[in-house]
């Protein structure tokens, strides 16, 4: 599970080229928010270590994060084969994150 948010982030045409599960989270490291987050989500996440994740710096003219139309962060965005199965928005439960994962690893 990567722990801070980069600023190089990929094009939207790299992730929809993406084979496999993915997480990509959108935050900032200053956000109170996206920090809340962290601890459910790194519960959640110890039992699908298999999902790669990505965490992507978000804000005013970054252009992955607004082909996804990312408005609150943290943003969790679930993709299987490069399409989006799932999505959570401020997500605080680890028992939230966990079925969204789930959902990610069963979809067809």
């Amino acid at each position: 599970m990567e722990t801070h948010y980069s600023a190089n982030a990929p094009t939207r045409e790299q992730i929809d080229a993406t084979s496999g599960l993915l997480l990509l989270e959108f935050g900032t490291d200053w956000c109170g928010h996206c920090r809340a987050t962290q601890a459910p989500l790194a519960q959640a996440y110890a039992a699908h270590s298999q999902v790669a994740h990505r965490k992507v710096e978000d804000g005013p003219g970054r252009p992955l994060g607004r082909s996804f139309r990312v408005k609150l962060w943290p943003t969790l965005i679930f993709l299987r084969d490069g399409q989006e199965v799932d999505r959570l928005v401020r997500p605080l439960d680890a028992a939230e994150i966990g079925a969204a994962f789930s959902r990610l690893e069963t979809a067809a």
